[in-house]
């Protein structure tokens, strides 16, 4: 049996047996767009996305519901769980059943379980001094979020961000497990930010990073909606905790320092390839049509610490 706590790992990794094992995950928020059909379709999204970034497989979810029973919002829901089983039938999931209560504020998400070959578990626990970073979607979900909520961005504005939030990452996944053991370790960029989830795997391996700024890949707007104080409170909360392990360089501004904290909703995989296998992983993205391919950072010697500069630098 494999756990997840200790590492802050993506999902729980159960051994079955010399050949199989089950991963297990459960993700659920409330709505960041207007259309339920979307809220859905992106909840469901998320959900997998641990999954894959175990390396694994879905294999079935169960719905986990909290709505009011007020008539017109319960028609929002059968959109809200159409748009979840659309992305489960793309994903090649049974969705088996779930629970449901009556709440004020309506919340959706999964239960995702899906399977593994034991010796195929890819985890945050291995990166090695010399790797290469690469992000497979763009950055700035929260940031573009909070701006429709104060009615500062239509939601036909951020659709490039629905979409990609709408999107598997099971491409990406496939890219991964197409260079076997030259993928070290990986994560999913959710809610503690790029440079959050980049601590994880530090943390986890021992070791530290360099990141370059300038080749993460943001959505339209991010950054002047980001300058004009769309700043949700994870995003700012993830800042404070990564001013404790993130060293910036002096022509990074407060923006920029936003955005690499930014909290993301059904964000990209973050993988550490070798650096030899750079471009094969890249192309093998670029093949797979996976919203980025980004080479943005490499793994250094140290215990945790991030070094953001440009790449110029």
């Amino acid at each position: 049996m494999v756990t997840a706590a200790a590492n802050s790992d993506d999902a729980a990794v159960f051994k079955l047996s010399e050949t199989r094992a089950l991963v297990a995950t459960v993700d659920f928020f409330t709505p960041i767009v207007d259309d339920a059909y979307h809220f859905g379709a992106i909840a469901a999204a998320n959900a997998f996305s641990d999954v894959y970034a175990m390396g694994g497989t879905p294999l079935l979810a169960l719905n986990l519901v909290a709505w009011p029973r007020t008539p017109d919002l319960l028609d929002l829901l059968g959109d809200t769980l159409r748009g979840a089983a659309d992305i489960a039938a793309q994903a090649g999931a049974l969705i088996l059943g779930g629970h449901s209560i009556d709440d004020a504020e309506p919340k959706f998400g999964m239960v995702a379980l899906g399977e593994v070959r034991p010796d195929k578990v890819i985890t945050n626990a291995h990166a090695r001094a010399g790797d290469r970073i690469v992000l497979t979607k763009p950055v700035g979900t929260g940031i573009l979020s909070t701006a429709l909520k104060r009615g500062a961005l239509t939601e036909g504005e951020m659709a490039a961000a629905i979409r990609s939030m709408e999107t598997l990452n099971a491409g990406a996944a496939r890219a991964m497990e197409g260079l076997g053991s030259a993928v070290h370790a990986a994560t999913d960029v959710t809610g503690f930010g790029l440079v959050g989830h980049l601590h994880n795997i530090l943390a986890a391996s021992g070791v530290g990073a360099r990141l370059w700024a300038d080749r993460v890949p943001w959505f339209d707007r991010a950054r002047d909606l980001a300058a004009g104080g769309a700043v949700p409170g994870g995003t700012e909360r993830n800042l404070a905790a990564a001013g404790t392990y993130t060293r910036y360089d002096s022509s990074l501004g407060e923006v920029d320092r936003i955005l690499l904290s930014d909290a993301q909703t059904s964000g990209g995989l973050l993988i550490m390839v070798a650096p030899d296998q750079t471009d094969r992983l890249l192309d093998a993205l670029r093949r797979a049509g996976t919203p980025a391919a980004a080479l943005i950072g490499e793994i250094t010697q140290g215990a945790g610490g991030i070094e953001v500069q440009r790449a110029h630098a």
